[in-house]
C-alpha cells in the first residue's frame, strides 16, 4: 500500500514542498473520517499519513463517534466531526455516513482505501484554477488572515480555523482494532468557523489563537461546499 500510495503521488508531481499559493494552484484538501473503532479504518489512516508528507496536500483525519458503542471510545471523536460528514453526505444527496470515507476539496468522496480513485479525485482539484489568493500568518497569540477574490464566488465563503495534532500513536486494547498499534497523522482536534466573506472586498482579518498546535486556514463555500483556499501554518 506504501509504495502504491508514494508512486501515485510522484506520479501527480506532489514533491515539491510549497505552501506558496496562487491563482492557477492550490493546495488539496483531503479530508478523512475516521474511527479507531472501525475495522477498514487502518489502511485509510495509512493513506493519510503518506499523503501529510506531501507540501502539496492538507491532509486531515476527522475522527468521528458513531462507533464508539463498538466496544473502543476513540479518544479524538467529537459529534462536530460527525455532523460535517452528515453535511457532506446530505450535499451528496446519501443518506447514510460510513467509514473511512475521504472528501477531497469539499466535493469528492472516495469511499474507502482506494488510493486510485483518490488519486484520480485530487488530479481533478489541482487541475483547477483557483478563485482565491490566500495568505496567513501567525505573531504569538494573533493568526493573520488576507485574502482576495480573483475569480467570481458563487455563494459566501466560511473562513474556517483548523487545529490539529501532526502525529498520534494509539494501542486499541478493545473493540473491531483490540491489539492494534495505529499511527495517526493529522488528527484535527478543534474546527471553527471564525467569520464569513463574501469576495466583495479583500479580506484581512485578525484571529486570536493560543495553544502550540499548527493552524490551517481553510476557505470554503457556505454550507460545506467547494473549498476555494487553504494553507497551513506551524
Amino acid at each position: 500500500m506504501r509504495t502504491l500510495i508514494l508512486s501515485v503521488l510522484f506520479g501527480l508531481g506532489m514533491s515539491t514542498p510549497t505552501w506558496a499559493q496562487d491563482a492557477r494552484q492550490v493546495p488539496v484538501v483531503v479530508e478523512l473520517f475516521t474511527s479507531q473503532g472501525c475495522s477498514s479504518c487502518p489502511p485509510a489512516d495509512e493513506m493519510l499519513t503518506q499523503l501529510a508528507q506531501s507540501d502539496e496536500v492538507l491532509a486531515l483525519a476527522l475522527h468521528v463517534d458513531y462507533w464508539d458503542y463498538l466496544g473502543w471510545t476513540d479518544e479524538f471523536a467529537n459529534p462536530k466531526f460527525t455532523r460535517r460528514q452528515k453535511i457532506y453526505a446530505h450535499n451528496a444527496g446519501e443518506r447514510t455516513v460510513y467509514t473511512p470515507q475521504f472528501v477531497v476539496a469539499g466535493q469528492t468522496a472516495v469511499v474507502g482505501a482506494q488510493p486510485v480513485a483518490l488519486m484520480d479525485a485530487m488530479r481533478v482539484s489541482l487541475g483547477v484554477g483557483g478563485r482565491v489568493e490566500l495568505s496567513s500568518s501567525r505573531s504569538g497569540d494573533v493568526l493573520s488572515i488576507s485574502a482576495r477574490s480573483v475569480g467570481p464566488l458563487h455563494r459566501p465563503v466560511a473562513v474556517q480555523i483548523v487545529r490539529f495534532s501532526p502525529s498520534e500513536q494509539v494501542a486499541i486494547e478493545h473493540g473491531e482494532n483490540e491489539g492494534k498499534i495505529i499511527d495517526y497523522a493529522n488528527v484535527v482536534r478543534d474546527w471553527q468557523i471564525a467569520g464569513e466573506w463574501n469576495g466583495a472586498q479583500p479580506l484581512e482579518v485578525e484571529i486570536p489563537v493560543q495553544g502550540a498546535l499548527p493552524i490551517a486556514v481553510i476557505l470554503q463555500e457556505a454550507g460545506q461546499g467547494a473549498i476555494l483556499a487553504a494553507n497551513r501554518i506551524d
